[in-house]
């Protein structure tokens, strides 16, 4: 498994903007997410998920994806990464890139599950393998490649997922030279337990692999299997401030609530354990307040109301 930057223990990834927003019915304007972006680019982040290339007559909050790109203010030691869920998501991120405002990260999906390929990507899990295969072939070393394995723990639809399929899955992302790996907890069924088994396994049979760990607080177990996936030696890991996020707006499973592990609380968290992240704490609460106003709302971020751990 490759290590984090020298100066962090781990890389957290900012996914507000993207896995955060597509949950929203609020439509955000291109300039707010542009702010948006740039205020994180600030705060000590390697990576950011700054968009996603979906189809827009699917998830509409992402029409705006090549001007968001256009506008950020770049920092050279950020990774900027957008989604792209089939071939032709990643003919518009190439595009973008040969405009000179393209994504430095593409990140590209299949499901654990059959129901919950299906219900999420409308169509089988042989056929988005066989739009992965095309994808990484188009990118063709353009991109720092991204897999995200879904419901990797559990799936909504069909419960309990065979952690061998997860390894398999995993296994086939890294022969079509995709180097970064995510297992998501699409609807929060991880325990620690679990974690700790499944990630042991694929540092055991990936060791050349990085592993991101991308966990949703449905049953408040986010945090709890983050610092399990940190004992099973992953150093990447997936938050959004405000702990918002989970599936597109239109799509409806999982109880309806599925919010990513918090970035304030994990953060705080991890430098309360002693473990660098490079984050800018206070900086971080004041964007979490921030992104309170954007969204009209109180987020579930409890550092961004007690503070952070004065014991740090």
């Amino acid at each position: 498994m490759q290590d984090p930057a020298s100066h962090t223990d781990v890389v957290i990834c900012e996914c507000f903007c993207r896995d955060g927003l597509q949950h929203e019915t609020i439509m955000l304007p291109a300039e707010v997410k542009i702010d948006l972006v740039d205020r994180f680019s600030t705060l000590g982040f390697q990576r950011i998920e700054a968009t996603s290339y979906s189809n827009p007559a699917v998830i509409p909050q992402f029409a705006d994806a090549s001007q968001v790109l256009a506008g950020i203010q770049r920092h050279h030691d950020v990774h900027y990464k957008a989604t792209c869920p089939n071939p032709r998501a990643v003919q518009r991120a190439l595009a973008d890139l040969e405009a000179g405002r393209g994504a430095t990260e593409i990140s590209m999906l299949v499901s654990a599950s059959e129901s919950h390929s299906q219900r999420n990507l409308k169509r089988s899990r042989e056929d988005q393998w066989e739009n992965v295969r095309e994808m990484a072939q188009l990118a063709a070393g353009r991109f720092r490649l991204v897999g995200t394995i879904s419901v990797a723990f559990g799936c909504p639809f069909e419960h309990a997922v065979n952690p061998r399929r997860v390894i398999e899955d995993a296994i086939r992302f890294r022969e079509y030279g995709v180097q970064y790996i995510t297992l998501g907890d699409t609807t929060g069924m991880a325990t620690p337990q679990t974690v700790r088994g499944l990630f042991k396994q694929l540092c055991g049979e990936l060791p050349d692999a990085s592993l991101i760990a991308h966990f949703h607080d449905s049953r408040g177990t986010a945090l709890a299997n983050c610092v399990a996936a940190l004992e099973a030696d992953v150093r990447y890991f997936d938050a959004a401030i405000g702990g918002v996020g989970g599936h597109p707006a239109k799509v409806q499973y999982g109880g309806g609530y599925t919010g990513n592990a918090c970035t304030e609380d994990l953060v705080d968290l991890f430098e309360a354990m002693g473990v660098r992240t490079g984050i800018d704490v206070p900086a971080l609460i004041e964007a979490g307040q921030h992104c309170e106003t954007v969204l009209n709302r109180k987020l579930a971020g409890h550092v961004t109301h007690t503070g952070a751990n004065p014991l740090r």
